[in-house]
């Protein structure tokens, strides 16, 4: 595994927070002093079903997934994570309740990790985290509405496409069997997809 690049990981957190609200030198000194370096190998989980998810994570660098798993063994990919993105079991970490999902690296991951007490400490200490963090929960309840509509109301290869345009970077890195799940759909529906599309460009 690639040593924590603990200085970069730190440039990069800024960078993203400091697009929504603007530290001083002495909050981002305290913000960065509650942040946690993770590093997952290649398919080792974060969150597993049962536990109770106790950090909100950020993404350094790779790439995860959050799944359930059925009755039946089957996997169902709700979520994707690549740099710059927070996962977590998010009903698990706001309630404490066990998680209903797994969250596993696809590829190595470094992550800065928070811990739910020390982010109810920030809001204290830093209060224009609340806005930041309240911004991020508003684009991923838009995002998971759009993901609802778009199972409802889309074809297979609308949602596809409707991902691929949302989501550019993501089909690059994932496995197609992951994206179908994700999609709702078999891995061969998707490779036809794929074929019919590519004839009609």
């Amino acid at each position: 595994m690639q040593v924590f690049d603990t200085a970069a990981a730190h440039e990069r957190i800024l960078s993203h927070v400091q697009q929504l609200i603007s530290l001083t030198e002495e909050e981002e000194t305290y913000f960065l002093s509650i942040l946690k370096p993770r590093v997952l190998r290649r398919r080792q989980y974060l969150v597993q079903q049962g536990e109770v998810c106790r950090f909100e994570n950020f993404v350094v660098k790779g790439t995860l997934r959050a799944f359930a798993i059925d009755p039946k063994g089957q996997e169902h990919n709700v979520l994707f994570a690549l740099e710059d993105w927070w996962i977590s079991d998010f009903q698990s970490l706001l309630t404490e309740q066990p998680a209903t999902l797994y969250v596993e690296a696809i590829e190595e991951a470094h992550l800065l990790q928070i811990e739910k007490k020390d982010i109810e400490q920030l809001f204290i200490n830093v209060p224009k985290f609340e806005r930041f963090f309240l911004v991020k929960l508003q684009k991923a309840f838009i995002a998971f509405q759009n993901r609802i509509f778009s199972t409802i109301s889309q074809t297979a290869e609308e949602r596809y496409l409707d991902f691929r345009q949302r989501y550019p970077l993501i089909e690059q890195r994932v496995p197609q069997y992951m994206l179908a799940s994700y999609l709702g759909i078999t891995p061969e529906f998707l490779s036809k997809i794929r074929r019919e599309l590519a004839t009609r460009h």
